[in-house]
């Protein structure tokens, strides 16, 4: 089976994994719709076989109007990636609830309504796969970051309840679920939990580091190839899973 032919939609498509996951499918066959708040950052990227489209994934005209707008020019998507996504902590007596709305609205609104407006055109084909990226805090508690762990748990609890709803109809529907991969996020948290803890940016680093099971951080390819298992051949009853990419057991 080759992805020739097929419509892929990523959200977060301009950066880190989602632009792996865009390189990856691109090289199977598929024409990939990546998207982004910058449509500076997606062109910059952007190769043969994607088209770079900025996107709001907080907005629901914005994610209504892109979505239809990218299966006119691309035809049905069949593989959707909501991958887009804030990834801050911040201890819970100090969320007001301007920071808790705004990583829902992007984490798992965002992430919905992506999805909504995909099935729209993918079930009129006989072929569908919904890949979202979640996090090792869709599975556990992460602490300093009860909002973002409840978003992911929430992205998660979406895409269960999905492949229910669709099941015995050819579309899956799975969730992974990376520990910390190197991507300008965790260089980003770097400075914000040195600066949180009062430590070394160094030890910052290493906290992440020594999150993960195998005391690295995981590559985007390493995503990208779990991506790429849950569209390939043989996948088809692979649905409703969470799946782990942390070098171990969480």
């Amino acid at each position: 089976m080759t992805l020739t032919g097929k419509h892929a939609f990523i959200t977060g498509g301009g950066t880190g994994i989602g632009l792996a996951i865009a390189q990856m499918l691109v090289e199977k066959g598929a024409h990939v719709t990546i998207t982004g708040r910058r449509q500076d950052v997606l062109e910059e990227v952007a190769t043969d076989g994607m088209t770079p489209l900025a996107m709001d994934v907080r907005n629901e005209d914005d994610v209504t109007a892109k979505v239809a707008q990218a299966v006119k020019a691309n035809g049905p998507v069949q593989i959707c990636v909501p991958n887009a996504g804030i990834a801050t902590g911040k201890a819970a007596h100090k969320t007001d609830m301007t920071f808790w709305r705004d990583m829902m609205a992007t984490n798992l609104d965002g992430a919905f309504m992506t999805v909504r407006e995909s099935l729209k055109s993918m079930r009129e084909t006989d072929w569908g796969r919904v890949v979202a990226i979640s996090s090792m805090a869709g599975l556990k508690g992460l602490p300093g970051a009860a909002c973002y762990t409840a978003s992911k748990h929430g992205m998660i609890g979406l895409i269960r309840a999905l492949s229910e709803e669709y099941i015995g109809q050819p579309y899956t529907f799975n969730s992974l679920c990376p520990g910390y991969v190197d991507t300008p996020i965790v260089s980003r948290n770097t400075a914000s939990i040195s600066q949180r803890a009062k430590i070394s940016e160094d030890e910052a680093r290493e906290m992440m580091v020594k999150a993960n099971r195998h005391k690295r951080l995981i590559t985007v390819d390493e995503v990208a190839a779990a991506a790429a298992w849950l569209v390939g051949p043989g996948s088809d009853s692979i649905n409703g899973q969470s799946i782990e990419i942390a070098g171990g057991q969480m």
